[in-house]
């Protein structure tokens, strides 16, 4: 990245929905979405798409990745580990995984790489764009994608030789470098670009026994490369590489939702996994064949001092206990992706209609083992799932204004499972997902569609043998969804706005729950379960505004609202709480965000945005809530030649906020166990710099 060009990016600071330059030769240069089967300026996708831009990015890059994404409308996230891991997006997604193989409701597709259930493994340095895809992505992405996809891209190479070198530092000992350089490798055949990240903190938590404030720190290391090999003037490959070593503490859990941990045993959180993505891209001129193949291997630890206490710190007399819990998880995956594109010359039906045709293959195997306190020996198991996908989407152009997009994918899911309590589980069935939509543009700045899809997510099993029979196992789950939105430009584009309304019905809907048990000693222990408890509907609104004022001042917003509700639910541990009519966990009813991108002078530029979200519930097993937040951010950003230095601050305020909570259970010794909400808190304010140099 020219310095130039580092400062038009720095100076748009457009959220979501637009790129224009504070330059004397202003030129339009609209964001392009590229992860349906054709790419598309954001003003012309037809479903609700967010994208953060490289620019909202540059001062993240030590942030979770997934609460950068929150930050957008309807996407929520919970944590429960080292940093926040589980996405959500209109209130569909996982909350935390412990003995159960999960198949994700939100997929996470990092450079043609699935890391749908290793989000440890994304980093935000050397990104390009952000693309959060909301609603379901049956036809384009299958059974990942129930409630949405993230997809990732990074900076691809360049023929000219470009570089970028940023550090970080920052309060509670955080410490970040990055270097990104790539160019010309053959002239005319191989450019190529690597990218070296490293991330550490200490973490907001304190062990006052362990006299340490590290035991939930961040240490992360991720090493991206990419080649592209113009093969012919037809033929272009990309491979694509990626190693990410993640050796987190996991401390976070306190009896009195402090920052200050009891803990003699501190956990982990840890994910080692290398990748590739290999796409060959063949112009045919009337059509383009693209084959993608990836693999994945990845080591997950989840480890954690179940007692939140140490041995000896109460008497006896009070029935404490000592236990230390800890997962580990290897997963292999490999996909495979074949379809043929057509090009304008291509079309068919009187040349009205593009057309995409393709096949899919995916293998997924997970290993597993759980070494436990309170089992008499390690638990293990393995989970074989396959893929085998044929797809197709055509998109029919009526007249000039108006096109109707149809399209459909099948899928054929086999999934095998085995466990150390010899329970065996196979399934085997036929998966369809897909969509109509209808797009009329008005004109050159307003656009409106409609979108009428169908998502699905395969069932799976429950392992714990101590879970009655109607337990173990559950089914797939369908989601009808309609989507009606408008994307609009006014006064020569400085004005852009995107508005979505959305509808959905939730069949056979995968819950999660749990059954809480009273040990002897009046301690608690928890079986997690998913089963098909309940049917749901939601609705909800998705906007987003960008507005260029002049040469030195930009706005934006963006609003999500979400009403979702269980119509039906009937769980197969029934328990005294009724939660028909209720609103599902990690569902708020509202988020949003407020900013400006100020000009102060050529060199300074002032960002401050508010950050909100509703109160919402953390389980469908009781009634315990998060708490609404505001959060406060800003930054000075100073430009000079190719140097560019960032002074931020998160979180100004110091707000106080919960990233993860669990109710109803006692845990505490020291009042006899009883009863009560265990929070994990928030990021409190942090603050730092960030220097950057680009060649």
């Amino acid at each position: 990245m020219t310095s130039k060009k580092l400062t038009l990016s720095l100076l748009t600071a457009s959220a979501v929905l637009g790129t224009t330059s504070f330059a004397e030769e202003v030129t339009l240069d609209p964001i392009v979405v590229s992860s349906d089967f054709r790419a598309k300026k954001l003003s012309e996708t037809t479903n609700s798409v967010t994208v953060i831009g490289e620019d909202k990015i540059y001062d993240k890059t030590s942030q979770a990745f997934v609460e950068v994404l929150a930050t957008t409308p309807n996407v929520n996230f919970t944590s429960g580990a080292s940093k926040a891991k589980y996405i959500q997006i209109r209130g569909i997604g996982e909350r935390s995984q412990f003995a159960n193989p999960i198949n994700p409701s939100v997929g996470l597709i990092v450079d043609g790489i699935d890391l749908s259930n290793a989000t440890l493994g994304a980093s935000l340095f050397d990104m390009k764009q952000i693309e959060i895809l909301r609603g379901p992505q049956g036809t384009t992405f299958g059974a990942n994608g129930l409630a949405g996809v993230v997809s990732v891209q990074s900076n691809e190479p360049t023929k000219e030789t470009q570089g970028h070198v940023e550090t970080t530092i920052g309060n509670y000992n955080t410490k970040a470098f990055g270097a990104a350089i790539g160019g010309t490798l053959v002239e005319d055949t191989l450019i190529g670009r690597v990218s070296v990240y490293k991330n550490d903190s200490d973490g907001f938590m304190k062990n006052s026994f362990l006299n340490r404030d590290d035991t939930n720190n961040i240490d992360e290391l991720n090493v991206k490369s990419q080649l592209r090999w113009f093969v012919s003037d037809k033929h272009v490959i990309d491979l694509n590489l990626l190693h990410a070593n993640v050796d987190n503490g996991y401390d976070a859990f306190t009896f009195d939702n402090s920052r200050t941990s009891h803990a003699d045993q501190a956990g982990k959180d840890t994910q080692r996994t290398n990748a590739f993505a290999l796409k060959s891209t063949y112009d045919f001129d009337t059509m383009k064949l693209i084959s993608t193949l990836s693999h994945s291997k990845s080591n997950m630890t989840y480890s954690y001092d179940e007692d939140w206490s140490y041995v000896g710190e109460f008497d006896a007399s009070l029935f404490p206990y000592s236990s230390f819990d800890q997962y580990n998880r290897d997963k292999k995956q490999t996909d495979i992706d074949i379809r043929l594109v057509s090009s304008e010359d291509g079309r068919i039906f009187n040349d009205m209609t593009d057309w995409t045709v393709g096949v899919y293959y995916k293998d997924n195997k997970e290993n597993f083992n759980r070494n436990y306190t309170f089992l008499a020996a390690p638990f293990f198991s393995k989970y074989d799932t396959t893929t085998k996908a044929i797809y197709a989407q055509l998109d029919t152009h009526v007249n000039d204004k108006v096109t109707v997009i149809t399209g459909a994918r099948v899928e054929k899911w086999k999934a095998d499972y085995s466990d150390s309590d010899n329970f065996i589980i196979d399934t085997d069935e036929v998966l369809v997902g897909g969509k109509v939509g209808l797009t009329y543009q008005e004109n050159a700045d307003r656009l409106y569609y409609a979108t009428l899809s169908r998502g699905y997510k395969p069932g799976g099993v429950n392992p714990d043998n101590t879970l009655i029979d109607a337990a173990r196992r559950y089914k797939t789950e369908t989601l009808w969804n309609i989507d009606l939105g408008v994307n609009s430009s006014y006064f020569d584009h400085t004005l852009t706005s995107r508005i979505n309304l959305f509808y959905g019905k939730r069949k056979d809907q995968q819950v999660k729950s749990s059954v809480v048990t009273v040990r002897a000693n009046g301690s608690t222990d928890f079986t997690d379960y998913l089963a098909n408890a309940a049917r749901g509907t939601y609705y909800g609104a998705e906007a987003e505004v960008d507005y260029q004022a002049n040469d030195a001042l930009h706005l934006y917003a963006t609003l999500g609202l979400l009403n979702a509700t269980f119509d039906e639910y009937v769980d197969p541990n029934p328990s005294s709480l009724n939660v028909n009519g209720r609103t599902p966990a990690q569902s708020p009813k509202y988020q949003y965000t407020i900013g400006f991108d100020y000009m102060l002078s050529d060199a300074f530029v002032l960002k401050t945005n508010v950050f909100g979200k509703d109160s919402y519930y953390f389980s469908n097993r009781h009634n315990e809530k998060a708490k609404s937040y505001t959060l406060l951010n800003a930054s000075i950003e100073y430009m000079y030649n190719d140097f560019t230095i960032s002074v931020w601050g998160k979180n100004l305020t110091d707000e106080s906020y919960q990233v993860r909570g669990f109710g109803t259970f006692g845990n505490n010794p020291g009042n006899g166990y009883a009863t009560e909400l265990y929070t994990q808190q928030g990021d409190p304010r942090t603050f730092g710099f960030t220097v950057g140099y680009d060649f």
